[in-house]
């Protein structure tokens, strides 16, 4: 293993560091040497907390030679053991020149993260370095906890209190054995995480809770989340020695919000009433036991001695602190505001002051472990926890003297507000008729609400602890002066590291406006604008086909997000985005997160799908240290500026707070205005959430910005270091989509990753794929197989199947296809760069995609081979032209019944899934009894169930599939009537199978007829692709679409142009292009043209061909630069025919002959026939 030398001190590293990896280590070491805090930035993917570890463990190694050292140097009296090696060289850089003399005085590390999944992510990295430390990690018992009957509780309250009573009583099992395996040598040596924690106590049969907490005691480097250090309830309650410790912060861009929120508190009218209610439980037993002169406690805990004079007292102060909380008049929603002071005020009415605060405390906590463990009872003792918390932090410190006390009650509350507001959650109690009982279960209370407004009162105490230094660390603390003026003490090293990335692995684009013209803006005006979130969903359904594989897309808010979907949903672009990504979202609540993020995963990792799209909001779970690395997240998409909620009571007392202390000026201390605190906050979650797309040294991604406010100078300048320099603006969207789209394509031949497997029940052989795959990590390797079901169980995703609507070519999907489809979906390319690529790879690749096709489309029922065919080709597949059907007739009917029964069963199976058992069953028989009688009405009939909701529709156009041919056109348009959807009927639908096969037949002849005359005379105007292709379109890359110029007068090939992109375009943007090309006519600006043109002809995939034939209209003199750009969008060359080469047919006379064009049809084809 490697080893440098870094400020003196010698450091293993896995591997040869990065410069940024030693620039981050050289800045630890400074702040351990020099006792320094320290707030450095490294960008994700940059080995920060392998840096972290090594660089802190190497100085604590470093530390005890410098002890060793001089207890050598004191037994040999001055003289130096080694000649060549002076005990003075032998560690004197780790101390700055303390004296410690023992080994106890070499500082513990305290590493402190925001979850317990991040810091089983940090343990298993320090597993790969080379040091051993004796480790501990800290965590509840809520995850420690293996006692059944504890964790049955399910209060977490009465979990704590059941705990203590067991262990004080000694009759918890798991707890006699701590002490005996607390001192196993393996145990004190082994790297332990939670969850190997818990295994190993449920082999030994010891409690993990307190195992833990006894290898704290002899731990080199201890793990907790950050809750437990800066919460002083939580800090006591583990006995956290902070004396002399290294206190390391990491993912420290959420310790702001922590430190305020563990020293703050709301105190609600159901806190104080469940409260009330369990003390009068109490209070009555007690009083019930006094009269017939029993022991309450003779039969459970002796140690329980109260008598009911003590407990009337704390009723008296619980029904006195809701009587002064409720007499405030609240004016209006907003409440009253007070000072922190005048939370003494308000306590002192109710009995509670420094002078007893004690008694009041210690009889609370006696009650509250007297009730949890009741056998039998359940009552709600949170409320009086609550009281005891608040207890602990509002009289904080000892005072001696009442001058001393009123200092101390200034300092405690001058970062604190009191609020007191409404309760709006209407947590009501039963109707008592007791006089006792509390008021708020009569009538709406108030809540109380002590809120902190600095981080830097928590820091502070750290500080008073007498840590050595403090170091907070994140890949998105920009920027860094705003953060650290929030913390309050003063962090003398600092660093902003750069990336390890290369320029060709990031591509950062702001996008102004969408593809219609639009601006983009998440402001508070014009966020639900339907133009704007039509504009925005433009956006991403382009973008989401140029990015490759898994599409972050993040927005300010749950609400925006919820909004937006609804509104692309009813107006088809969530439709656009599904049929290339399918989308994921993020839940509110955790409950079905880790499923949601299982299918993307899952979904980007099938060989057989183009990707995913999982959308999620700024602050959210998805943003906070998830793993996106290659494939999971080649693009994030932020849709615009997360700003908090500027009317929120406790965002507005912020900001006041911090102009307030602005105001005065403190010596020594600067603050943020409020303003500039709540422009911080949104520019710190986009930071975030950007962070998500380059995970690694050799990973790649683009970020794209979609608000206006992204443009100005001042809002780029809060963008981290390592981004700013690679922000691109552009005039125009369809110049981004070019860059973007040449950027991929750069980067994946620059970079390719390890080829996706398809997995061997999706397909009977292993397919290979032209399209770059993802290196799916170890981690995610156990979700391939959840996709599928996911998407049947999970009501989100299912809801979404069975609400799909058809997309703009009119197709009736019955089954998503890339579950059902998997042979076609898998020849499909990632990405609309890549369908574009994949030109003319040889004729060995051709046979092969001919097959693929043949496939795909006997895996379709007959009325969707015409779709599935178009539809591939429009995403990418090259255009087969078939000369002889007879040689496969039969086997292609043999095989096309087949795809069709297994469709058929695949619909059922979905069916039965999403609808009753009763209701399944009627449809069933409906099924059978109209295959008996041939008779219409009744099936109509029996089906009408699935109109009622509309989240059936689809299931009762997948009935199509099952209706003869010659009622197909009657059911479709009785499907039009009750759904307001197509089946996707089309005229030969009612063909039956013989009249098909006859009409094939007579389509092969006429075509063969077509080839013969175009290879042997120039007067042929174009090959027929009604014949050819049975009139579907395709997306044509080699310019066979254009009408060979030699045979045709010009003014016709242009009507025919003109005609095409007025169906395409609708009449508003072929306005919006005649205006651009007569601007061009005049100006002969290229630029403004290609802009205009590129953002209309590649919104939807099937206007493709337009773009290529769009090159009639350009000058000579920019033939060659358009060219280039098709050359870039597509990723391949277009051929003369496609581009270049319009100008100079167009300008030959009519009788000349097209032989370059005509010569490579010819080719082509007698490559075909060869075949």
């Amino acid at each position: 293993m490697p080893s440098l030398s870094l400020n003196g001190v010698t450091v293993e590293f896995p591997f040869p560091p990065y410069d940024c990896q030693k620039a981050y280590m050289s800045r630890v070491l400074e702040c351990l040497q020099q006792k320094m805090n320290g707030v450095l930035e490294s960008p994700t993917g940059t080995g920060k907390t392998l840096c972290l570890l090594c660089a802190t463990l190497a100085w604590r190694d470093h530390f005890k030679d410098t002890i060793s050292a001089r207890k050598i140097a004191e037994r040999l009296h001055g003289d130096e053991m080694f000649q060549n090696t002076p005990l003075s060289s032998w560690g004197t850089a780790a101390t700055d020149g303390d004296t410690p003399t023992y080994y106890t005085d070499v500082p513990k590390i305290i590493y402190a993260s925001r979850t317990h999944s991040q810091l089983a992510q940090v343990i298993n990295e320090l597993k790969n370095t080379s040091y051993r430390p004796k480790v501990c990690v800290l965590g509840s018992r809520e995850q420690l906890c293996i006692n059944q009957e504890v964790m049955r509780q399910e209060s977490s309250t009465v979990k704590v209190h059941m705990c203590r009573g067991k262990v004080s009583t000694r009759s918890c099992v798991y707890y006699n054995n701590v002490e005996e395996k607390s001192t196993d040598r393996d145990l004190v040596n082994s790297v332990l995480d939670v969850e190997d924690l818990v295994k190993l106590g449920n082999k030994q049969r010891v409690c993990p809770y307190y195992l833990s907490r006894s290898l704290k005691q002899q731990a080199d480097i201890v793990f907790m989340p950050y809750n437990y250090l800066l919460d002083p309830k939580s800090r006591r309650a583990h006995s956290i020695e902070l004396k002399g410790a290294v206190v390391i912060f990491d993912e420290a861009h959420n310790v702001e919000k922590t430190c305020e929120e563990s020293t703050s508190f709301d105190l609600t009218p159901y806190d104080l009433a469940s409260a009330i209610t369990a003390v009068d439980r109490l209070l009555v037993e007690k009083t019930k036991e006094a009269a017939h002169g029993e022991s309450l406690t003779e039969d459970f805990n002796s140690a329980f001695k109260m008598d009911v004079e003590t407990i009337a007292k704390i009723k008296r102060i619980l029904l006195d602190l809701e009587a002064a909380i409720d007499s405030y008049e609240l004016p209006s929603d907003r409440g009253v505001t007070k000072p922190g002071m005048f939370i003494y005020e308000l306590l002192e009415r109710a009995q509670l002051t420094y002078s007893t605060k004690t008694a009041v405390y210690e009889a609370v906590e006696q009650i509250s472990g007297y009730l949890a463990g009741q056998p039998g009872i359940f009552l709600n003792i949170n409320g009086l926890q609550k009281l005891a918390d608040i207890i602990q932090l509002v009289f904080c410190g000892e005072p001696s003297d009442e001058k001393e006390r009123h200092k101390l009650m200034e300092s405690n509350t001058t970062h604190f507000k009191v609020h007191i507001h409404r309760d709006n959650s209407f947590h009501k109690k039963k109707q008592s008729a007791d006089v006792w009982a509390a008021s708020s279960s009569k009538k709406q209370g108030n809540i109380l609400s002590y809120w902190c407004f600095s981080p830097g009162f928590s820091m502070q105490e750290l500080v008073n602890q007498e840590v050595r230094c403090i170091i907070l660390t994140s890949g998105t603390l920009s920027p860094l002066t705003s953060f650290t003026s929030e913390m309050r003490i003063k962090f003398p090293v600092s660093l902003e590291n750069s990336h390890v990335i290369e320029r060709d692995q990031i591509f950062v684009s702001i996008i102004e406006r969408g593809p219609d013209g639009v601006a983009l803006s998440s402001a508070f005006d014009r966020r639900f604008v339907p133009e704007n979130m039509a504009s925005l969903g433009n956006t991403v359904a382009n973008l989401s086909r140029v990015v490759p594989h898994g599409l972050l897309v993040f927005f300010p808010s749950f609400p925006v997000m919820e909004k937006t979907l609804e509104f692309w949903r009813a107006n088809g672009h969530a439709d656009r985005i599904e049929n290339v990504k399918p989308m994921f979202v993020e839940p509110k609540g955790k409950g079905t997160f880790n499923e949601v993020i299982d299918g993307y995963y899952s979904k980007v990792n099938d060989p057989a799908s183009k990707g995913g799209s999982f959308f999620a909001v700024c602050r959210g779970k998805a943003s906070e240290g998830l793993d996106f690395a290659d494939t999971f997240g080649r693009g994030v998409i932020i849709t615009g500026l997360p700003f908090p909620p500027k009317m929120d009571p406790r965002i507005i007392l912020k900001m006041q707070f911090l102009d307030e202390m602005r105001k005065k000026k403190v010596p020594g201390m600067t603050y943020l205005s409020g303003q500039e605190w709540y422009r911080q906050q949104a520019f710190r979650a986009v930071n975030q959430a950007i962070g998500r797309v380059i995970r690694h040294k050799e990973d790649y991604g683009a970020i794209f910005l979609c608000d206006q406010r992204f443009k100005g100078s001042d809002v780029r300048a809060q963008l981290p270091s390592w981004v700013r320099p690679y922000v691109r603006l552009y005039d125009g969207f369809g110049n981004m989509v070019r860059d973007a789209s040449q950027f991929f394509r750069v980067a994946q031949k620059l970079r390719p990753v390890v080829e996706k497997k398809a997995a061997a029940e999706s397909c009977g052989t292993v397919w290979s794929s032209d399209t770059q795959s993802s290196r799916f990590t170890s981690s995610h390797s156990s979700h391939t197989q959840k996709a599928k079901a996911l998407d049947a169980h999970l009501p989100s995703l299912k809801r979404r199947r069975l609400n799909e609507h058809s997309g703009a070519s009119g197709m009736a999907r019955i089954c998503i296809e890339y579950e059902s489809e998997v042979q076609e979906s898998q020849r499909r390319p990632a990405s609309l760069l890549d369908a574009l690529e994949r030109g003319d790879h040889g004729s060995a690749e051709d046979a092969n995609a001919v097959v693929g096709e043949e496939k795909a489309n006997h895996l379709s029922t007959l009325s969707l081979q015409h779709d599935k065919r178009m539809a591939d080709e429009l995403r990418g597949g090259k255009r087969k032209i078939k000369l002889v059907h007879e040689q496969r007739a039969s086997v292609s009917d043999d095989v096309s019944e087949e795809g069709s029964a297994s469709r058929a069963k695949k619909f059922l199976a979905e069916m039965k899934k999403s609808l009753s058992q009763v209701n399944f069953d009627r449809i069933i028989q409906a099924l059978q009894t109209y295959k008996k009688t041939d008779n219409l009405d009744i099936l109509l009939t029996e089906t009408a169930v699935l109109t009622e909701d509309a989240n059936t529709h689809s299931l009762l156009r997948g009935i199509y599939q099952f209706v003869r041919p010659h009622h197909k056109k009657r059911f479709d348009e009785r499907c039009q009537q009750l759904t307001g959807q197509s089946c996707g009927y089309k005229v030969d639908h009612s063909l039956s199978k013989d009249e098909k096969k006859a009409l094939v037949l007579q389509s092969d002849r006429q075509s063969a007829v077509g080839l013969t005359s175009t290879s042997t005379t120039s007067t042929c105007s174009q090959l027929n692709t009604q014949q050819l292709n049975k009139g579907g379109h395709h997306l044509n890359q080699q310019g066979l679409r254009e009408p060979l110029t030699g045979s045709a007068p010009k003014s016709e090939v242009h009507a025919a142009f003109l005609s095409d992109v007025k169906k395409a375009l609708g009449a508003e943007q072929t306005a919006r292009l005649f205006q651009a090309i007569h601007s061009y006519k005049k100006t002969d600006n290229y630029e403004s043209l290609v802009t205009t043109v590129v953002s209309l002809f590649t919104e939807r995939d099937e206007d493709f061909s337009l773009l290529v034939r769009f090159g009639m209209v350009i000058r000579p003199h920019h033939k060659k630069q358009y060219k280039e750009m098709l050359d870039a969008l597509i990723g391949q060359s277009v051929s003369a025919a496609g581009a270049a080469a319009l100008s100079e047919d167009q300008q030959r006379p009519a009788s000349s002959p097209p032989a370059k064009t005509q010569s490579k049809i010819s080719c082509f084809f007698s490559c075909s026939q060869r075949k």
